[in-house]
């Protein structure tokens, strides 16, 4: 399935459940950030063997895709409705990040590049 479907497929349903009136951006952006919070709850104090084990486990692995299924929907609609072009902004940060992180001099470095 494509961005583009996955961008319809939220639009209508949201719009079949007139949910629009709810969806500020500060209200996406919340729902982004804990759908995010109940991502990383998965993983709380798991060393990464425990981790690796989680996503290998059917059980698990499904509550970790509806997690990150959760966060991807509140993140397609933001983009939705206030003009977000998905695809270009990542393809300018990626531009930007190469810019800031050169790969001769960070990688294997988990530094910021202000650091």
């Amino acid at each position: 399935m494509s961005l583009e479907q996955l961008h319809t497929d939220v639009r209508a349903f949201c719009e079949k459940r007139d949910w629009e009136q709810y969806h500020t951006p500060k209200e996406l952006a919340i729902g982004i950030a804990t759908e995010s919070g109940e991502l990383l709850e998965n993983f709380r104090f798991k060393d990464r063997t425990e981790q690796s084990e989680l996503l290998t486990d059917d059980a698990n692995r499904e509550e970790i895709e509806d997690e990150v299924a959760d966060v991807l929907f509140f993140l397609l609609r933001f983009a939705d409705l206030y003009d977000i072009d998905l695809e270009e902004a990542t393809t300018r940060k990626i531009s930007t990040n190469e810019t800031r992180y050169p790969a001769n001099e960070y990688k294997g470095s988990n530094k910021k590049y202000d650091e």
